[in-house]
């Protein structure tokens, strides 16, 4: 599919929250689809710092630190993705609807909810059309409730944001009669291309649905959400 509008995601100063704005300019771009505890996967790596700064002496060693250090932060977050995207006991929502949707975008089009569905295709963090976002910015309470292929004894959930990071306040799974089961509520660490990850005790029942409820009006701007992967087992 093709998306108009263009994004572009702003990021506020270290120690304040930070979120996404959408530009008045318009321009083509792709939007195609290709965690109770909580952790956030290691953080998508940062440029290298500036050590022009340090002494002259040691300029070429903080240099080659400061590059070998970013190298390594850099690897291992590519490994930790895909660690996650090939986890052999999650699985990528299949069917998806939300509280509202930006532009009332609807089917496959653009921010609507299918864009949460299947594995995470947004490359950078900021505004994408290949997530899902709400109709307004910092509107409050929305959701995203997903359905996945197959009902499994849930241990946990993973919900990938992409911009504005760190509104989810609360994670639900349902069991098999639709009876709704929070699993985690509370403040979410989540900064940056990263993961809210939401672990939990097996669950007796098994459960294919998922319910993601953000309060948007914690952090400024559009806060999107990538894509939400179920773990869980058979028995």
């Amino acid at each position: 599919m093709k998306i108009h509008p263009r994004l572009i995601c702003s990021f506020l100063p270290l120690l304040l929250l930070s979120g996404c704005k959408k530009s008045s300019s318009t321009q083509e771009s792709g939007a195609v689809k290709s965690p109770a505890s909580t952790n956030a996967s290691p953080p998508a790596p940062a440029s290298a710092p500036n050590a022009s700064s340090a002494a002259p002496g040691t300029v070429a060693d903080a240099g080659a630190s400061a590059e070998t250090s970013a190298k390594m932060a850099a690897a291992e977050w590519a490994l930790k993705q895909d660690e996650i995207k090939n986890d052999p006991n999650g699985q990528w929502a299949i069917q998806a609807t939300a509280s509202s949707t930006y532009n009332d975008a609807q089917g496959t089009a653009g921010w609507s909810a299918n864009q949460a569905t299947g594995p995470p295709n947004v490359d950078k963090y900021g505004d994408d059309g290949a997530a899902w976002t709400s109709k307004t910015p910092d509107g409050g309470i929305e959701w995203l409730d997903l359905k996945y292929p197959k009902s499994v004894h849930a241990t946990e959930v993973r919900v990938r944001e992409s911009c504005g990071s760190g509104t989810v306040i609360k994670v639900e799974v349902f069991d098999e009669q639709g009876g709704a089961h929070a699993v985690w509520q509370g403040n979410d660490p989540t900064t940056g291309l990263n993961y809210l990850m939401v672990k939990f005790p097996k669950t007796t029942f098994k459960t294919d649905r998922v319910k993601v409820t953000l309060a948007t009006n914690v952090v400024p701007g559009w806060n999107e959400i990538d894509a939400v992967q179920l773990v869980g087992t058979d028995q």
